[in-house]
């Protein structure tokens, strides 16, 4: 029996103990919590539709995007990657309204425990869905500023420091943090007197659970381009990652645009 159909989008988690996780497609979404621990069938139907305009494409650039999606949205800009140029506060970008509506408000600059320690920032209205979407177990914000372009100055003086990356199958195995987790540096030591300014002052630890049960002693990513069925005894989720007890795992958010259909 089918039970969820369309193209692929981001999963969408809603905070609790633990964390409450939905398989979404272009058509409609599924909540996934009440499979875990029961077969789980999903498979690529050949298609991919591009995540902005919609069109039907042979290749998915970045996380589901056609080329000219690719090349000129603004949910593809530089500073998506590269926050520190971003140009929105000063009126320009791809599309200076996209900017003034997603880049032009305050963002948080944070540390998260995911697979160690990490910085990251991203737009006040996306925490703790961005600590979810990461996998991160803990999470504290240290900064609060008035526009993307700062968060990201800040984040890049700070990952001189700290890194800014997961990696991702640590993140996957590592159910727990060290406890109790300390945070990794002193930002009011390092960051120059023009940011300190930004500081929070000093909160508690926010912790986050997944429903994610097992110990994997490997763990492989699928890709459904090379491998079209995902077939296995769902063990749960963490971040944007469906894991399979024997250890196989997808990355949903890499395959956004994809067309699938679930079976159960």
């Amino acid at each position: 029996m089918e039970r969820l159909g369309g193209a692929l989008r981001k999963m969408r988690i809603e905070p609790a103990s633990p964390a409450r996780y939905f398989l979404r497609t272009d058509q409609k979404e599924l909540f996934l919590n009440d499979l875990v621990g029961f077969p789980l069938h999903l498979e690529f139907t050949g298609k991919i539709f591009c995540v902005v305009c919609g069109r039907k494409i042979s290749k998915a650039y970045g996380q589901g995007f056609c080329f000219p999606c690719f090349r000129d949205s603004p949910e593809n800009s530089p500073c998506i990657i590269h926050p520190e140029k971003c140009r929105g506060h000063l009126g320009e970008g791809r599309d200076p309204q996209w900017e003034r509506e997603n880049h032009v408000q305050p963002h948080i600059v944070y540390f998260a425990w995911s697979s160690g320690w990490k910085v990251g920032i991203t737009r006040e209205n996306q925490i703790p869905t961005r600590w979810l979407d990461q996998g991160a177990t803990v999470a504290i914000s240290i900064a609060r500023t008035p526009y993307r372009y700062l968060a990201g100055v800040m984040e890049v003086t700070l990952k001189a420091h700290i890194p800014d990356k997961t990696d991702w199958r640590r993140m996957i195995a590592l159910q727990e943090p060290p406890q109790p987790p300390k945070p990794p540096l002193q930002p009011e030591v390092i960051l120059p007197e023009d940011l300190k300014t930004y500081l929070l002052p000093p909160t508690d630890p926010v912790r986050l659970e997944y429903p994610l049960h097992g110990m994997f002693s490997k763990i492989v990513a699928v890709d459904l381009m090379k491998n079209p069925v995902f077939e296995g005894i769902l063990a749960g989720m963490k971040g944007q990652y469906l894991v399979l007890t024997d250890g196989r795992v997808l990355n949903i958010r890499n395959h956004s645009g994809y067309e699938i259909i679930l079976k159960g």
